[in-house]
Parts: structure tokens; C-alpha cells; sequence
């Protein structure tokens, strides 16, 4: 609901600050007065797009400023997505400077046109010709039908399951092109596995194959060189071994004559040990080495295998070789696994397809039932306003699966006795257009919480009788939510709760808007010149108390006929 609304700097609205009932409120004046610019304001505060040239003063930026009471409108889902904080009391506010730049707020914190625009849309609705517009429109038509049945839970239900449906049939289609590509890639990418497999990775240590080999191509040298050395540690007469024996025996020959002696001849016996370790080590060494030209070439195959592997697989060792294998091996066998995820996706989507479909036949069947009743009260509420002979009637078809169901609607209008009905794009006047939103806007009034809605000049083409009865509707509809009502009428501005009258005043420099509330007296006075021009005779004061009498006696309950 609405609570305060400041304009500063707008048009011909220098300053203009407005605290509307939260029952109906009317505005009336002269024509070009400034109700339209007010209207644009508005809907700069609700997120359409600026224009700096709209400035009253074009040395200061121009601020619109909406505060809101939103405790009964359940919006903290739509501000946890715009990451705003949420507060029952919300704050709207649009400036717009000189240079042309704009920006949005929402409670003090920056917000992007298009979040101002999402909440603002739960906030006000301006009923214009636009929603004339949408009325002629199927998928507007459905949510009118859904909101009046009071199927919007049943609704989100299935739109919830049918989006779970449409996910599982993406990621179906889209694992049955993957398998359809992979499966291109299978036949050699299993040739080069086996190639891999069989060259069995794991068992060889490359560089152990190598050292062997190395050694095998060199077993005549190696053999010949380790006897040679093994005859200077241990077999000739100057061996090392014996030099060393006796330098040990000198060692200790002099070792009682000073403790240094007697560490030089410990490690000199240590490092005799040593040698006899080496020399022991150095001829089983040269025992067991022998020319094996058949285990050199059978071990130069299996490298030269390895060497050709890794440049195919351009891998620069062995650990690389064995990545290429095991990257491989999961290509393959995820393509082989691929068939049983997509039967197991398949499934899926066909259980789900099953449910959405029940789901779907369930809210069809609860939407036709509510067709009869939706035509009926429409149809006497279009009677009520002037259309004695207008009937209205649903016509339904079933199509395939979609977010909203299955039912594809269109809603049928005549107003004339005997026609047949048509779509209301061909059968609805602009008049016609308008008291036919204005009926479903109070009949959907008592299903949901509808935000502000403002109508301008929805008694467009109506008169007497019928303006009261207009009057009458959108009095009930206040009861439960807030209206403001443009109005030339004057049976519709003595329905209004709160009276407010905009007018122009004429400065040396220019001229301007401004807007006040109107006592009864003034009242009055506004209503009887609506009813007879400038100078209104004693008969249309009478008219205009008896019509504000009227409004009276419909506040306190009273149905007039």
C-alpha cells in the first residue's frame, strides 16, 4: 500500500507530496492540469526510462519518492534474489539529474532498473491501455483464469515438476550427442588402449631396462676391466690390499708412542676392511657378468616398444605413458557406461513425463470446472455496467506439455444480443476493453493481494447510472485494496474516500502543478462543477450532496440498487 508519494522537479511539478488513503482515492481536475504527469511519474518511480528534458528545473535533479507498507504482500522471496534487505516498510526512490543520468534505490541501496521494475510491479499497478493490450493475450487470459480459481499453488506445482521434466530431457539429449560422438572415437581409441595394454606398462621399470642392457652390449669390458681392478685391490704382489696390510703393521708398531698414531691406525684398519669388502664385492661382480647377446636383443625390443609408444603418445617418459593409458582407459569405459546412463535418464524422463502429464490433467480438469462460474459472474457484472446483453465464454483446447499446462484459452466476448462471441481483439471496443478489466480486476480482488492499482480514467465513455454503478464496484474493491482513480466524472469522484484536487497556478516566470486534498465543503463545490461547468446552479450543489450522500450510504454498508 502506498503511504506517502514526493515528486520534486517533474514537468510542471516543482514539489508535490501525496499521503493517499488506503481506501479509494479520487483525483479530478481541469485537462492538461498535471493528473497524466503525475501518472509519469509514477511510473519513472515503478522503472521506465527517464528523461532528463522532463526536468522542472534543469539546473537540479528531479527525485520521485515512494514509500510502501508491503507487510501483507509476501515479497521477501523476489527481494532475497535482487539480494536486497527486506523490510515491511520499503522505500522506492528514482533520481534523475541534470545530465540525463538516472539511478534507482530500493531502502537506500542501489538497485538496477530492471530490480526496481520487479519489485515495483508487486508494489503498483497503473491500469493503461497497456493492459488493454495484454487482456487480447492467451498467456495473460490463463493467469487471469488461474488467479480467479485460486490455482496458482496447484499451478506452481506443476510448473516446478514440468521444469524438473524439461532438465531431464536436456541432459538426455544431451549424453545421447555425447554417446553419438564418442561412439565415432570408440574404435580407435580402443585400438590404441590394447596397444598400451599389451605393452603391460606396469611391470617394466624403463631405466632398470636400460642399466641392463647398457651392461649386457659392454660384458667382455666390464668383465675384463673388473678383473684388472679386482688384481690391483687383492691379486698382485703390490696390491692394494697387502700396501695397506703393512701400513697397518707400521701404524701400530708406533701407535704406543702418541694417541694420534693410534686414531691413524684404527681408520686405516677401517678402510682395510672396507677394501676387502670392495675387492670380495668386485669379484662376484666379475664372475657373474657374461655375454648374453639373446637377452641384449630380446631386452632392446621391449625398449624400442617403450621408445615408439612414447613418441606416438608424444610422451616425454614412462609415468607419461602410463597417463595416456589410464586417460584412455576411462574414455572407453565411459563410453561403454554411457548406455546405461542414458537408459537410466530415459527412464527418469518418462517417469517424469508420467507425472507432468497426471499433473497437468489434474489442473486442466480443476480450470474447466471453474469456467462456467468465471463466465457467469463476469457476465453479470458486465450487465451491471451497461452491458445487459454481454456474454463472455472460455474456450478451451488441450496442446502439448508447457509451463502452464496443457490448456490453451481464449477468453470470448459480445456485447450484443444474438452475435457469437468472438476473441476480444475482435469483438471488445476501447470502453468495452475497460469496464471489462475493471470487472475481472474485482472479481480477482477477493482472491489474491493485489498491490496498489491506480486507474486512470477508467470511466472513459460512461455516464450516469452506469458511473455510479462503477463507482459502487471500485468502492467494494477498496475495501481490501488501496485505489487511486483519475476521474472526469463526478459520480465517480463522490465515491472517493479521500478527494484530491490538482489544479494549475500561474506565476510571473511560469506556471505549475499542484495537488490538495479537498474537505467536504470543496467537495462540493468541485463535484457541482463537474456536473454543470464554471458557474454550477443551486440544483447541481444538490446533485453533488446527494451523490456524495450516495457514497455515504454505500461506506456504511448500505446496497443501493
Amino acid at each position: 500500500m502506498l503511504v506517502d508519494l514526493r515528486i520534486k522537479n517533474y514537468a510542471l511539478i516543482e514539489q508535490l507530496e501525496l499521503r493517499p488513503s488506503p481506501l479509494l482515492n479520487i483525483i479530478t481536475g481541469e485537462t492538461g492540469a498535471g493528473k497524466s504527469i503525475m501518472l509519469g511519474a509514477i511510473g519513472l518511480l515503478l522503472g521506465n526510462r527517464a528523461d532528463s528534458r522532463m526536468l522542472f528545473d534543469t539546473e537540479r535533479k528531479c527525485v520521485i519518492e515512494g514509500q510502501f507498507d508491503i507487510a501483507n504482500y509476501q515479497l521477501q522471496d523476489i527481494f532475497d534474489a535482487e539480494d536486497l534487505d527486506y523490510d515491511t516498510h520499503c522505500i522506492l526512490r528514482r533520481e534523475i539529474s541534470p545530465n540525463g543520468k538516472s539511478r534507482a534505490f530500493v531502502n537506500d541501496t542501489p538497485v538496477t532498473l530492471d530490480a526496481l521494475r520487479k519489485i515495483g510491479a508487486n508494489l503498483m499497478d497503473i491500469h493503461s491501455q497497456h493492459d488493454t493490450l495484454l487482456l487480447g493475450d492467451a498467456v495473460f487470459q490463463l493467469n487471469l483464469l488461474d488467479l480467479y480459481a485460486g490455482l496458482v499453488p496447484q499451478r506452481t506445482q506443476y510448473s516446478n515438476a514440468f521444469r524438473q521434466y524439461r532438465k531431464l530431457e536436456a541432459d538426455l539429449q544431451a549424453l545421447e550427442s555425447q554417446a553419438a560422438q564418442a561412439s565415432k572415437e570408440l574404435d580407435y581409441n580402443s585400438f590404441l588402449l590394447n596397444e598400451l595394454e599389451e605393452a603391460r606398462l606396469d611391470t617394466e621399470d624403463q631405466d632398470a631396462l636400460e642399466q641392463e642392457v647398457k651392461q649386457l652390449e659392454h660384458a667382455e669390458e666390464i668383465k675384463y676391466k673388473l678383473s684388472q681392478a679386482l688384481h690391483g685391490l687383492r691379486d698382485s704382489e703390490t696390491c692394494a690390499t697387502g700396501s695397506m696390510k703393512e701400513a697397518v703393521v707400521l701404524l701400530g708398531q708406533v701407535a704406543s708412542y702418541g694417541e694420534n698414531f693410534q686414531e691413524l691406525r684404527q681408520r686405516l684398519d677401517s678402510c682395510l676392511i672396507e677394501l676387502h669388502d670392495i675387492a670380495d664385492e668386485v669379484e662376484i661382480a666379475e664372475r657373474r657378468t657374461e655375454g648374453d647377446p639373446a637377452r641384449a636383443e630380446e631386452l632392446q625390443e621391449r625398449l624400442n616398444v617403450l621408445y615408439t609408444l612414447q613418441r606416438k603418445h608424444q610422451a616425454r617418459d614412462l609415468s607419461a605413458l602410463i597417463a595416456v593409458r589410464d586417460s584412455l582407459r576411462q574414455k572407453v569405459s565411459s563410453v561403454l557406461n554411457l548406455d546405461k546412463e542414458i537408459n537410466r535418464l530415459r527412464k527418469d524422463s518418462d517417469a517424469a513425463l508420467a507425472a507432468v502429464t497426471k499433473q497437468a490433467a489434474k489442473l486442466s480438469e480443476s480450470r474447466r470446472k471453474s469456467f462456467p462460474t468465471f463466465e457467469k459472474q463476469l457476465g453479470l457484472l458486465l450487465a451491471d455496467l451497461g452491458m445487459p446483453h454481454a456474454r463472455i465464454v472460455v474456450q478451451h483446447s488441450v496442446g502439448a506439455p508447457a509451463t502452464s499446462g496443457t490448456d490453451v484459452v481464449s477468453i470470448l466476448f459480445t456485447a450484443n444480443k444474438g452475435a457469437q462471441p468472438q476473441t476480444l481483439s475482435k469483438a471488445a471496443s476501447g470502453g468495452e476493453f475497460s469496464r471489462l478489466m475493471l470487472c475481472i480486476k474485482y472479481m480477482l480482488a477477493d482472491k489474491t493481494a493485489l498491490p496498489t492499482i491506480v486507474f486512470d480514467e477508467i470511466d472513459t465513455g460512461i455516464s450516469g447510472e452506469i458511473a455510479v454503478k462503477v463507482g459502487r464496484m471500485m468502492q467494494q474493491m477498496a475495501q481490501k485494496h488501496q485505489l487511486v482513480a483519475i476521474s472526469h466524472l463526478p459520480q465517480m469522484a463522490a465515491a472517493g474516500d479521500v478527494h484530491y484536487f490538482v489544479y494549475k497556478e500561474d506565476r510571473a516566470d511560469r506556471t505549475v502543478s499542484r495537488i490538495r486534498e479537498l474537505n467536504q465543503d470543496d467537495r462540493i463545490k468541485e463535484i457541482a462543477h463537474m456536473i454543470a461547468g464554471a458557474k454550477p446552479s443551486e440544483n447541481a450543489f444538490q446533485s453533488a450532496r446527494e451523490l456524495l450522500a450516495l457514497r455515504g450510504e454505500v461506506a456504511s454498508g448500505e446496497v443501493v440498487k
